[in-house]
């Protein structure tokens, strides 16, 4: 540094030295002194995140941590982790909504990492709740990962409190998304499809809807598509459209309705869609002691050389009043 004041590694080594001793006056006026020549020295904005961390300043570390992700975009490995335990606490979730809400380049990177890290989800699910509110992009895949997450912690109520958050008009009482418009990211109270055992299904973009299309070959058979529910006692019905199916009756595709732990409720056999030009309909009970269903379309294995095929462009379970 006497042979050129102007090289910040240096100064920040000094100031690490300082540190080691426990002369922390000394290493704070030192990266201080960094921070003049260059706020890209990251161990100066890690310092300094510690020590505004010490001081319990929750925003200047904030800020520092904006700085080194800024700076050094390669630092996310190491804290994107430490900000989202933080986040817990509800200071330091307010203060890091407000610097994400300021524009912060590394903002959806920071989002996607928290939903898919494996932290408290009631905890993100908080914290997404807040950057909503405040204007800041959550991606439809963060926010399905999370939805999912929360039921698979058994959390259905949070899990439905922050569906119904960013789903406006959801109601706990029917199935969602009629016309397979959300195709790209499902959580698991969206329409999911199922491809396995040689059963194939895929939700398909058809003008500003999706269409469900599923095939399987001679005596392939099991669910195409399945959406939970958290449906409240009472009867049920379900109507909707297909497309193609067109086999006997012992082999014509199914909706069923079950409790989450497998108790059946109910078939709904379809016609062949020739039959009422592709109108279905029918009805579930769902009785007490069952709050959680799965709703799942079923193919049976069929005869036919061709095996099972057919479409579905609208499908929907409403109560009957």
């Amino acid at each position: 540094m006497r042979h050129d004041p102007t090289v910040a590694t240096a100064a920040s080594a000094l100031g690490l030295n300082a540190q080691v001793r426990g002369d922390t006056a000394a290493a704070k006026r030192l990266f201080d002194y960094v921070e003049t020549l260059s706020r890209r020295d990251l161990q100066t904005q890690l310092w300094a995140i510690e020590y505004a961390v010490s001081r319990g300043d929750v925003p200047g570390a904030l800020r520092h941590y904006d700085i080194a992700l800024r700076t050094s975009p390669e630092s996310a490995q190491t804290l994107f982790p430490v900000l989202v335990s933080a986040s817990a606490d509800p200071d330091i979730r307010a203060a890091l909504t407000r610097t994400l809400a300021g524009g912060s380049p590394w903002s959806e990177g920071f989002v996607n990492f928290a939903a898919s890290s494996g932290a408290d989800p009631k905890a993100i699910t908080q914290l997404f709740v807040a950057l909503h509110r405040a204007g800041v992009a959550v991606s439809d895949n963060a926010r399905a990962s999370l939805v999912s997450k929360l039921i698979s912690a058994g959390a259905l109520e949070d899990a439905w409190a922050y569906y119904a958050e960013s789903h406006r008009g959801a109601d706990r009482r029917q199935s969602r998304d009629p016309r397979f418009r959300n195709m790209d990211t499902p959580s698991l109270l969206d329409w999911v499809p199922i491809s396995d055992g040689g059963v194939s299904a895929s939700i398909q973009r058809d003008g500003d809807a999706g269409v469900l299309e599923f095939s399987a070959p001679s005596s392939a058979g099991g669910p195409v598509v399945e959406q939970l529910q958290l449906l409240p006692p009472g009867s049920y019905r379900i109507q909707g459209h297909s497309d193609g199916i067109d086999q006997a009756v012992e082999a014509r595709p199914y909706w069923i309705l079950q409790c989450r732990e497998g108790r059946e409720l109910g078939r709904v056999v379809l016609p062949n869609s020739a039959a009422a030009r592709g109108e279905f309909d029918g009805r579930f009970t769902v009785p007490q002691g069952c709050p959680v269903q799965m709703l799942a379309l079923v193919l049976r294995p069929s005869e036919a050389v061709s095996g099972v095929s057919g479409r579905i462009d609208r499908v929907q379970l409403t109560p009957i009043r």
